[in-house]
């Protein structure tokens, strides 16, 4: 099962290649929800919420109260959204690393992967994180008719898109692109459900910078648990 994955994920903590992995990770992260918010107050300075006038009321210091507040929400609800595709992008830019080092603690008994290309792991992000950005803005667009439904629909999506792309990245460094395919259409409901409960703690703040880098780690035992299991059966 999926928390059997994710326990052997959290048992590596103690690992310094695993950790070195995590340190980065985190780095990353931090800076770009940094650079995120350095932009968000570079447009609030062009804004004098003191000198908005109201229709029919004129110039309301309530107003502006309103806006900070509710400019404070939505930086909030867009880390939210956001903290997806920056999952996404760490994954890829970590992912052998990860694996590697799970590998060598794990499944000693296996040759060294052939790591991705640097072209197709950029190739690969680009394409996962336009589908990514797409679907969750399709989702906030539409929020206002599902709002009583807003966490459950956010969880099952993104578990859907991210269990896809962390199971993918991750078998396809053993079975290749068809293969991987192939194995996440046989496999599509635990995978489905493993995202689902990994995308859960990425609304968690602090727990959400971890996720990505164990995230990684726990599908690379999912999949080599599918891979032994597939070759008991064939032997």
């Amino acid at each position: 099962m999926i928390f059997n994955d994710i326990a052997k994920a959290l048992g590596q903590l103690d690992d310094p290649r695993f950790r070195g992995v995590i340190g980065r990770g985190i780095g990353l992260t931090i800076g770009l929800f940094v650079a995120l918010f350095a932009v968000f107050l570079w447009a609030l300075k062009w804004i004098d919420p003191t000198t908005m006038d109201l229709p029919f009321i004129g110039q309301s210091a309530f107003a502006g109260v309103v806006l900070s507040l509710g400019s404070i929400i939505l930086v909030f609800l867009a880390a939210i959204f956001l903290m997806i595709p920056v999952a996404s992008i760490i994954t890829s830019i970590f992912l052998d690393d990860v694996a590697d080092a799970v590998e060598v603690r794990h499944y000693p008994h296996l040759p060294p992967a052939p790591h991705v290309t640097f072209g197709d792991a950029v190739r690969d992000t680009l394409n996962f994180l336009g589908v990514l950005v797409g679907v969750n803005l399709i989702a906030l667009l539409l929020l206002p008719f599902y709002w009583f439904a807003a966490p459950v629909v956010f969880y099952l999506i993104n578990g859907w898109l991210l269990g896809r792309e962390y199971f993918t990245v991750a078998a396809m460094r053993r079975e290749g692109r068809k293969g991987a395919n192939a194995l996440r259409k046989k496999h599509r409901g635990a995978i489905w459900f493993a995202g689902i409960m990994l995308a859960i703690p990425l609304s968690i703040p602090l727990l959400n910078l971890l996720i990505p880098i164990l995230g990684a780690a726990a599908f690379t035992h999912f999949y080599h648990r599918i891979a032994q299991t597939r070759q008991t059966s064939l032997g």
